[in-house]
C-alpha cells in the first residue's frame, strides 16, 4: 500500500514500515558485484546527508546540483536535500561544459555533487567561470583530484559531517515546515530548439502525481524495478519516487550500455524505458530467429502469430479468447516465449511503462505478443511525467498513448495542440517570465506543443507541432513517425528525416557498422574504412530495398526518396543530440548542409 507523505520524510516513513527489508540493489563504481541496502540503512544515509548539508550551510530552497550517472549516492543526495527543504537540480552525466556552466549560473548553484572522473573534470573547468559555485562533492572515491584542488571533497568525507546526526533536531524542525509550495526540483529540459529551460517541480506536484499514479500504475511491494533511464529524466525520476512510495525494491543500473546484462543478473519485474530499447530487443530477437534453422524459424513465427492473435486481437480489445486459442497460446508461452523472456532476464515480468517518443506499432505488437505488458504512455517534464498511460486489465489500442489520468484536464487548441491543466502541471520555468506567459493559455492551460486527439477514451498523438515539416509541394510530414518505422531495421542505428521546404523526403542515416561490416565480408565487398561502405553501390542498393519494404504503408509523399549514409554517429559532443539522445534537427541541418544539398541536386 502506498505511503502518502511529503518527500522530505518519505524514506524515513518507509524505513519505519519495512525496517531491514531490501530497498536498493546496486553496484559500487567500477565493481561487478551487486550489493543490497535495507530501508533502515537507506534512511540512515539520507539523514546523514541532511545533517551534512546543514553543516555546509545549505539553506531552505537553496539550489543544489547533482551531476552524475545513476547511483545510490544520487538517491541519498536527493532525499537528503528534500529533508532540509533544499532544491535539487539534476544534470545529465553526459552534459557538456557549456550546459553545465549555463545551468550552474542560471540556478546559482553553490554546492555541486559529481559522479566520476569525467564529471569532476568538467566541474573543475567551469568552476572559475561560475561565481556562485564554491564546493564540489565527488561520489566516486577513485576519482583523481587535480593538484591544489581545495574546492572538492569526496562524498565519504562529506558524510562525516553528518555522522551521529549532529543537527537532527533542526532537520526534524524543517520536516515540520515543509509544504506543498516548496520546490523539490528544477529540471532543465534537453533543449532541442535552443537553451535549456528549468522546469520548476514542487512537492505538491509530486504529491499529486503519486496520488494519480496510484490508481493507474500497479507497482507494489513485490516489484523489483530496474533503474535504466537517467534519474535526471522526469520519467525515471517520477517512476522511482513513486516506486519508493509503494515499497518496491529499486535496482540501480549505473551504466546504460550494461542494462541487458544487469537485467539477466538481477531479474527485474518492471522497468520504464523509451521505445528505442524495445526496438533493439525486437531487432535482436528477430535477428536471432532469422539466423536459426528452418524448423526453429517456423516454430517461432507460428508462436508469434498465436501470441499476436491472443494478446492483440482479443486481450487488448477486452475480449475473451476462444478456449482453443487460449490453450495454444499457453503452450507456446511455456515452450517459446518463456525462453525469450528468460534470456532477457524478464522471467518474472510484471509490466513496462514506455514513453518518450513515437512507439512503432510493429514493435508494440511484438512485445505484447511474447507476453510482456508494455504500458505505453505520454508525458512531459512540465506535467511531472504521466499525462496518460495504458492500464493493465483494460482494453488498449496499439498506437494510442493510453487513458488520461483523471486528475489531468485535457483540451485541444489550435492545430489540435494538446493543452493541460491540473495539480501535476508545472507553474512555469525558472527565471523565464516572458516564456511563462507564452507557455500558458489565458485560462491557465499549459501548451504542450504536441498535436493529438481522443478516441474511445484513449489519447492519440499526431505529431510534434514544431517538428511538423511542410514540403515545397505543400504536404505535411511527421519526421518522428517515419524515423520510427525505419529504426526497426537492424542495419540502421540512427536516422534523421529531411523534408522541411524540400520537394521530397530524404534522410541522413548512420548504419550499424558492426552488422554492416559483417554483411560486407559475407558478400565479398571490400572496404578499408567506413567511408568505403557508405559509398559502395551494393551497400546502398541493399539498404534501399530494405527501406522501400519498411515504408510501403506510408503515403507516397511521406516516403524517403533519397538518403545519405553517414560514416560516424550523431553525437552529444557535436551538439547533434540532446542528453536524452533526441536529434537536434537545426544542428544537423548546419553540420550536414553539403550532404543534404547533394540529395536534392537535379
Amino acid at each position: 500500500m502506498q505511503t502518502k507523505c511529503h518527500l522530505s520524510a518519505l524514506v524515513h516513513k518507509q524505513a519505519a514500515k519495512y525496517g531491514d527489508r531490501q530497498a536498493l540493489i546496486y553496484r559500487d563504481f567500477g565493481s561487478l558485484k551487486w550489493k543490497s541496502l535495507s530501508w533502515n540503512s537507506f534512511s540512515q544515509r539520507v539523514k546523514q546527508v541532511s545533517n551534512a548539508m546543514l553543516n555546509l550551510g545549505v539553506g531552505v530552497q537553496e539550489n543544489v546540483g547533482i551531476f552524475a550517472q545513476n547511483c545510490v549516492h544520487y538517491l541519498y543526495t536527493d532525499f537528503g536535500a528534500f529533508g532540509i527543504r533544499a532544491v535539487t537540480v539534476p544534470f545529465y552525466a553526459t552534459s557538456s561544459e557549456q550546459q553545465l556552466q549555463y545551468i550552474v549560473s542560471d540556478a546559482q548553484i553553490r554546492v555541486l555533487f559529481v559522479g566520476e572522473q569525467e564529471q569532476y573534470e568538467k566541474a573543475q573547468r567551469v568552476l572559475p567561470l561560475c561565481p556562485s559555485l564554491e564546493k564540489i562533492i565527488i561520489f566516486d572515491r577513485s576519482v583523481r583530484l587535480k593538484q591544489h584542488d581545495v574546492s572538492s571533497i569526496f562524498f565519504d568525507d562529506f558524510m562525516k559531517l553528518g555522522e551521529n546526526y549532529p543537527r537532527q533536531s533542526e532537520v526534524e524542525s524543517l520536516y515540520g515546515q515543509a509544504n506543498k509550495e516548496d520546490l523539490a526540483n528544477i529540471l532543465y529540459t534537453s533543449g532541442t530548439t535552443g537553451d535549456s529551460k528549468g522546469v520548476m517541480l514542487s512537492h505538491g506536484q509530486y504529491e499529486a502525481a503519486m496520488e494519480a499514479n496510484g490508481g493507474a500504475v500497479p507497482v507494489g511491494e513485490k516489484d523489483r524495478l530496474m533503474m535504466f533511464l537517467p534519474i535526471t529524466h522526469i520519467f525515471e525520476r517520477a517512476w522511482d519516487f513513486y516506486a519508493i512510495s509503494q515499497g518496491s525494491t529499486i535496482i540501480v543500473n549505473t551504466y546504460p550500455k550494461e542494462v541487458q546484462q544487469s537485467m539477466a543478473e538481477t531479474h527485474p519485474t518492471c522497468m520504464c524505458s523509451v521505445p528505442r530499447f524495445w526496438e533493439k530487443v525486437y531487432i535482436g530477437v528477430r535477428d536471432k530467429i532469422e539466423s536459426s534453422g528452418m524448423l526453429k524459424r517456423k516454430l517461432f513465427n507460428k508462436a508469434l502469430s498465436v501470441g499476436r492473435k491472443y494478446n492483440i486481437e482479443y486481450v487488448s480489445r477486452g475480449k475473451r479468447p476462444p478456449l482453443s486459442l487460449a490453450l495454444e497460446y499457453k503452450m507456446f508461452d511455456k515452450t517459446v516465449f518463456s525462453i525469450v523472456r528468460k534470456q532477457l532476464g524478464l522471467e518474472n515480468a510484471h509490466f513496462f511503462p514506455t514513453a518518450g517518443s513515437y512507439v512503432n506499432a510493429e514493435v508494440e505488437e511484438f512485445v505484447h505478443s511474447i507476453g510482456l505488458n508494455m504500458m505505453v504512455g505520454y508525458g512531459l517534464t512540465e506535467s511531472l511525467a504521466t499525462v496518460s498511460n495504458d492500464r493493465l486489465g483494460m482494453p488498449f489500442t496499439v498506437g494510442s498513448v493510453g487513458r488520461p489520468l483523471k486528475e489531468v484536464e485535457i483540451k485541444f487548441g489550435e492545430n489540435e495542440e494538446i493543452l493541460l491543466k491540473g495539480p501535476t502541471i508545472t507553474k512555469g520555468y525558472y527565471n523565464r517570465d516572458a516564456l511563462n506567459r507564452e507557455s500558458f493559455t489565458d485560462d491557465g492551460f499549459f501548451r504542450t506543443g504536441d498535436a493529438g486527439y481522443m478516441k474511445d477514451g484513449e489519447l492519440f498523438l499526431k505529431e510534434r507541432i514544431k517538428e511538423l515539416y511542410k514540403t515545397s509541394n505543400g504536404k505535411y510530414i511527421a519526421p518522428q513517425m517515419i524515423e520510427s518505422k525505419l529504426l526497426v531495421d537492424k542495419f540502421i542505428d540512427q536516422i534523421a528525416v529531411i523534408a522541411d521546404k524540400r520537394k521530397y523526403v530524404s534522410a541522413l542515416i548512420v548504419p550499424d557498422f558492426t552488422l554492416l561490416e559483417e554483411y560486407a565480408r559475407e558478400h565479398d565487398i571490400t572496404f578499408n574504412r567506413r567511408e568505403d561502405l557508405c559509398r559502395n553501390p551494393k551497400i546502398i542498393k541493399m539498404l534501399r530495398e530494405r527501406i522501400d519494404t519498411l515504408q510501403q504503408q506510408l503515403a507516397g509523399y511521406e516516403q524517403i526518396k533519397n538518403f545519405t549514409l553517414i560514416p560516424h554517429n550523431f553525437t552529444i559532443e557535436a551538439g547533434e543530440l540532446t542528453n536524452t539522445l533526441k536529434i537536434k534537427r537545426r544542428v544537423l541541418n548546419v553540420n550536414y548542409a553539403a550532404e543534404i544539398e547533394n540529395m536534392y541536386e537535379e
